[in-house]
């Protein structure tokens, strides 16, 4: 049974960083893409961005480019979320996910999600 537990949310003020990681169990998971999605009070779950197990690099929405950055450690089955420059647009529950398409651009796409972890950024 695949587990993803992610942690280091919290409350920060706008311009503060803050990493999220998640740690997943229950399979292998070198050969899985791993991403983030968050949502906002009253909105739907988005996409943030994910990492294949494949050479090539993270990739993100338009809106957290250049302030977030994805990676993994394939031997700690881990993923993180490393968060500068925070917004207060940025708060909201983020979660961590797992899937076995190797190009994942949308929620839908992913076999599995943690139970999130809340960041919530004050202006």
């Amino acid at each position: 049974q695949v587990q993803l537990v992610e942690s280091g949310g919290g409350l920060v003020q706008a311009g503060d960083s803050l990493r999220l990681s998640c740690a997943a169990s229950g399979g292998t998971f070198s050969r899985y893409a791993m991403g983030w999605s968050r949502q906002a009070p009253g909105k739907e779950r988005v996409f943030v961005g994910a990492i294949t197990w494949r050479d090539s690099g993270p990739y993100y929405v338009d809106s957290v480019k250049g302030r977030f950055t994805i990676s993994r450690d394939n031997a700690k089955n881990t993923v993180y979320l490393q968060m500068n420059s925070l917004k207060s647009e940025d708060t909201g529950v983020y979660y961590c996910g797992v899937t076995t398409r190797p190009y994942p651009r949308s929620t839908t796409e992913f076999d599995f999600w943690g139970q999130g972890t809340q960041v919530t950024v004050s202006s």
